[in-house]
């Protein structure tokens, strides 16, 4: 059994030719998986205008799943804070925690996590990210019981005090965790560059907050677990065509095709998509594992959050069976 806990960070991705249905459907079968083998829990990530991830409406995403299974955790990771009002975020995390006591997080973003014109579309301003540290206080604020009764509430959300996380793949996140004491998540699952550094700020400039007297750092990592290390190796080499395809098909009429995706892996643009997967791990059962737990060790994380890289469904499942804490 691996000593780091194990979590899920799961797109809801849409497969080409697709539906979105297919794509709530599979992620409650991933879910119920996870569930059954001793994951964490699984976050969902907020993205607009991508036709290729579906999980756009994060919190009522979440409300579905949790609908579909009993105890694993849930949250987001993340709700990208400067697309929305602090008020509206606690009422509809608030809500969830009233349905679902003791399930539910709420890992928190400062890019917009989409495009000028989507951020237009959403009637926010790039400005708005600037307010992220004072949006986050207020947030907590609403989340809390401590506001008097004549001011702005949060109903749903008062007094539940559902768990933050503040995310980021920079220093200005580490030190904003670390400054408000709350829990640290770096996207090194696709933004490697930082990861040692961040951690390292975040843990040396730890200010403990009544919620977490100590620092916590959770870290993603890439996972193509197979049933042999010789065939996660040829999952991964699929799953890099499948990268830079899905990259270098935005802004297309049409999805690249795997042979033309093919042709530009040794590309300096398929190069750097290539890179963002630095942190993988690849392998069968034992080898996946070990992996892992050197992974966490050499990022200095408490909890791993993992996204299963496969390029099909079936492949995904049995990537997370195969590198289950409780495999």
């Amino acid at each position: 059994m691996n000593a780091t806990p194990l979590s899920i960070l799961d797109l809801a991705t849409v497969e080409a030719n697709g539906s979105i249905a297919d794509a709530f459907a599979h992620s409650v079968e991933v879910a119920r998986l996870a569930e059954r083998s001793g994951y964490r829990r699984i976050w969902y990530a907020e993205h607009h205008n991508m036709p290729s991830i579906a999980s756009s409406a994060t919190a009522v995403l979440i409300a579905h799943i949790a609908a579909q299974t009993s105890a694993i955790g849930l949250g987001a990771g993340g709700i990208m804070l400067p697309n929305h009002s602090p008020l509206v975020i606690a009422e509809q995390f608030g809500t969830l925690a009233e349905l679902h006591p003791g399930r539910i997080d709420l890992g928190l973003g400062r890019a917009p996590g989409t495009d000028g014109a989507t951020f237009r579309a959403l009637r926010r301003t790039y400005e708005a990210a600037e307010s992220f540290p004072a949006d986050v206080a207020e947030l907590q604020r609403y989340l809390s019981d401590e506001l008097p009764r004549t001011a702005v509430n949060a109903y749903p959300g008062r007094g539940t005090r559902v768990p933050l996380t503040i995310l980021g793949s920079s220093m200005f996140g580490a030190s904003l965790a670390a400054q408000l004491g709350l829990p640290y998540s770096f996207a090194s699952h696709f933004a490697p560059q930082q990861l040692t550094a961040a951690v390292q700020h975040y843990r040396a400039s730890y200010v403990p907050s009544e919620a977490h007297p100590e620092p916590y750092v959770s870290a993603g990592v890439n996972v193509i677990a197979a049933e042999s290390d010789e065939e996660a190796e040829a999952l991964f080499a699929r799953a890099e065509v499948d990268r830079v395809r899905r990259f270098l098909s935005r802004g297309r009429d049409r999805e690249l095709t795997a042979d033309e995706a093919s042709a530009l892996v040794d590309t300096p643009a398929g190069r750097e998509i290539r890179g963002m997967m630095r942190y993988t791990a690849i392998g069968g059962p034992d080898r996946v594992r070990e992996e892992l737990e050197a992974f966490a060790r050499f990022a200095g994380a408490d909890e791993l959050i993992t996204v299963h890289a496969a390029p099909t469904r079936a492949e995904q499942l049995a990537s997370v069976r195969i590198a289950a804490p409780a495999a």
